[in-house]
């Protein structure tokens, strides 16, 4: 009987076809404190793919934070928010947050991908309508279809695809949602003209700020604070330019009241640890202050130094972001480019389908306030060498 279903279950076929279509995945290995260098199996090189965009991860307030915390609340909450894991961490976490988002409330994720999913399952059922751009996260995909709500995906920042879909429908509920900085492009959501389009026709507005929370607003507070809007809803993480871990969720109170009580990623899940909450708060506190500031303020002019170099190589690209996509195309010439950077000592994954559409590989560089002039100059070097003059090794 085993050997019977092993055999049903024979997996080798769809792994080798993984492998012939460039599209298998394997976890590298990284050991070492997170930074601007990074330690991978063999290899020690710059990093180019991390998400610690101010550094927060190894800020050493952040690190005694949460050392101190773990002695006092121990290593896990132990229990869901529901039973016995509500702390008083999470409380202050979500406190500062509705504060520092200028919403009523937030609640506190172990992720953003159960955001994202507690986000729309707990706002729409199959009476109303999701507008949802095409190259949103994947979290937003299946929590679309989790949902069970009609989807209505627009092309990729096409306001008039948007105002199309929200005047020729009329269900009970109308939710336009969109990440701010999207994370596979690094180009920026029209969020203005969103809010203008939901505000005259009726529909929620829920904003990912995942890749722009810390890095933009004067506080952190991300692009919609720059840009002086506040959606209905706003999700964020805590585990990028904060350098932490987990998400949260910041709008009305009667919102948030509304997930503790539906959302099915949040009830039925242990709660973060308290000690996690502690360093989220501390490094939340950072990057509204002073200091934080200047951490976006160094992280800007990186941006700036590299895009003149990237733009010089791919005039078309208009490098003006801490993420940035240098094109390849098909999902094995990806990989075979970023394991040749790594060879020359530069860190800068490949993203392929499933992330990216099929034949838009490419080398995902995102740039950390802590990265050196010398550190921008060497990458830049590495990705001329090896995909405009192909030296792939």
């Amino acid at each position: 009987m085993i050997k019977e279903l092993s055999k049903n279950w024979d997996l080798s076929a769809e792994i080798r076809e993984l492998h012939d279509r460039g599209l298998y995945r394997s976890m590298p290995l990284v050991s070492g404190a997170p930074g601007r260098i990074i330690y991978l199996e063999d290899h020690i090189a710059l990093n180019f793919s991390s998400n610690n965009y101010l550094g927060m991860a190894g800020h050493p307030k952040v690190l005694e934070a949460f050392s101190n915390a773990v002695w006092t609340h121990g290593a896990g909450s132990t229990a869901s928010r529901l039973i016995a894991g509500n702390c008083a961490s999470h409380r202050e976490l979500e406190e500062f947050i509705a504060v520092w988002k200028g919403t009523e409330a937030a609640l506190v994720f172990g992720s953003g991908y159960q955001a994202n999913i507690g986000i729309i399952t707990s706002l729409t059922n199959a009476n109303d309508l999701v507008i949802s751009d095409e190259l949103n996260h994947a979290s937003i995909i299946d929590g679309c279809r989790l949902s069970r709500a009609n989807i209505s995906v627009y092309p990729h920042l096409d306001l008039d695809a948007v105002e199309d879909a929200l005047k020729n429908s009329a269900p009970r509920r109308k939710m336009v949602i969109t990440e701010s900085v999207f994370s596979m492009d690094g180009d920026h959501a029209p969020l203005t003209e969103l809010s203008d389009l939901c505000r005259h026709y009726g529909a929620a507005m829920v904003v990912d700020e995942a890749h722009a929370t810390g890095v933009y607003g004067l506080k952190g507070e991300g692009l919609c604070a720059e840009r002086g809007i506040i959606p209905d809803v706003q999700m964020g993480t805590l585990g990028k330019a904060v350098g932490v871990s987990g998400a949260y969720v910041a709008g009305s109170r009667s919102f948030i009241e509304l997930l503790v009580n539906r959302a099915r990623s949040f009830i039925f899940t242990t709660a973060p640890p308290p000690a996690v909450s502690v360093a989220a708060l501390r490094a939340l506190e950072i990057i509204a202050s002073e200091e934080g500031a200047k951490r976006r303020l160094r992280l800007q002019m990186n941006v700036e130094i590299m895009g003149g170099m990237i733009n010089e190589m791919f005039p078309q690209r208009n490098f003006a972001c801490h993420i940035n996509p240098i094109p390849i195309g098909r999902s094995d010439l990806t990989m075979i480019a970023s394991k040749a950077c790594l060879k020359q000592g530069l860190f800068v994954q490949g993203i392929r389908f499933p992330s990216v559409k099929e034949g838009a590989g490419r080398l995902r560089l995102t740039l950390m306030s802590d990265h050196t002039l010398d550190d921008l100059k060497n990458a830049s070097q590495v990705i001329k060498s090896v995909v405009v003059h192909g030296a792939r090794g």
